[in-house]
């Protein structure tokens, strides 16, 4: 090889090394929460009782929140038990083993699995109604251990009283709800109280999946039927709509999704700003914030939603007046 061959390799090989060292340079700060994880993307779990728009929208605003506030590039490794809470108990065990930066566990069921497998890894709760009667932390001024997040705690007093403004003759209302979530428990004592206080008489009809839900609601013999924010329920709400339509009586629901799934009305919130607030909380974590001490927060925009059109169907009148209070009506 001559001298100008020489120089040829020699520049080439020089090239080359510039070039490798340009691709294995990190060469300013990355985004997706490259800055507060680290080299790499932060690897986030998300575990959810089972399919249904609410849950649906929670998880939705809580990537949103992440997404939109530099951790554009956190990588979600998403979960659904399909309302099995052994599935539940599986998917937590693998997020602990997995090591991952945080758990976000949506719907009570799935916050109870990973309290109960995952204790070194943060993890942040929503659509839970009742975190301190579910187990799930000590208060909710001050969780006292590694979960934190989100409750959904709706108005079922004033979701109730939309029973009176649709029926004002009515003597009744049926609950259709599940007797293993902790959630709907605590909705359904309130609402005994609040029945109790209005002169109604409260007939409960209790499930243990969501295949019982149409039998359950058919067995009632009642004025109005009122669901709570209960997910094996709201899974199979089309049943208790049918039910609803076939006995001409108002369908009141815990939330918005649900009057958009068939159900008259509710005053209820917005699931996908519960799930961002709950992700704002997720980035304090992620940032060195101790969840121990970050008390539950709640969402306080409540919303009048009314359906028109299942009213219709289910032989109900809608006053003007509670028309004109809606913050939203679906026609």
């Amino acid at each position: 090889m001559n001298r100008s061959s020489l120089i040829k390799v020699g520049a080439g090989l020089f090239a080359s090394a510039l070039m490798l060292t340009g691709c294995g340079s990190s060469g300013g700060s990355g985004g997706g929460g490259e800055e507060a994880g680290g080299s790499e993307p932060v690897q986030i779990g998300i575990t959810q009782i089972v399919e249904h728009p609410s849950l649906d929208a929670a998880r939705k605003g809580f990537k949103q929140a992440l997404k939109e506030n530099g951790y554009e590039n956190a990588v979600f490794d998403e979960q659904n038990a399909q309302a099995d809470q052994a599935t539940a108990t599986t998917i937590a065990s693998q997020f602990a083993s997995d090591n991952k930066d945080l758990v976000l566990a949506i719907a009570t069921p799935t916050a109870q699995a990973a309290a109960q497998t995952i204790t070194d890894i943060p993890v942040l709760i929503t659509a839970v109604t009742a975190p301190v009667e579910a187990g799930l932390v000590d208060s909710l001024e001050k969780p006292g251990g590694n979960v934190t997040g989100t409750s959904d705690l709706n108005p079922v007093e004033k979701q109730l009283s939309l029973v009176k403004e649709l029926a004002p003759d009515a003597k009744s209302v049926g609950i259709v709800y599940s007797s293993g979530e902790v959630n709907s428990e605590v909705q359904v004592k309130i609402a005994r109280k609040a029945a109790k206080e209005m002169g109604l008489k409260v007939q409960e009809a209790t499930v243990s999946n969501s295949s019982e839900v149409q039998q359950a609601a058919n067995s009632l013999d009642v004025d109005a039927i009122y669901v709570p924010t209960d997910n094996a329920v709201v899974s199979a709400l089309k049943s208790v709509v049918q039910v609803a339509e076939s006995k001409q009586i108002p369908l009141i629901v815990g939330e918005a999704n649900s009057v958009k799934g068939g159900g008259v009305a509710t005053y209820g919130i917005d699931y996908q700003k519960l799930g961002y607030q709950t992700g704002m909380m997720a980035i304090e974590v992620l940032e060195g914030a101790d969840p121990a001490s970050m008390p539950i927060e709640t969402l306080d925009d409540i919303q009048l939603v009314i359906n028109t059109k299942a009213a219709e169907r289910m032989g109900v009148e809608v006053p003007q007046d509670l028309l004109d209070e809606a913050d939203q009506v679906i026609k």
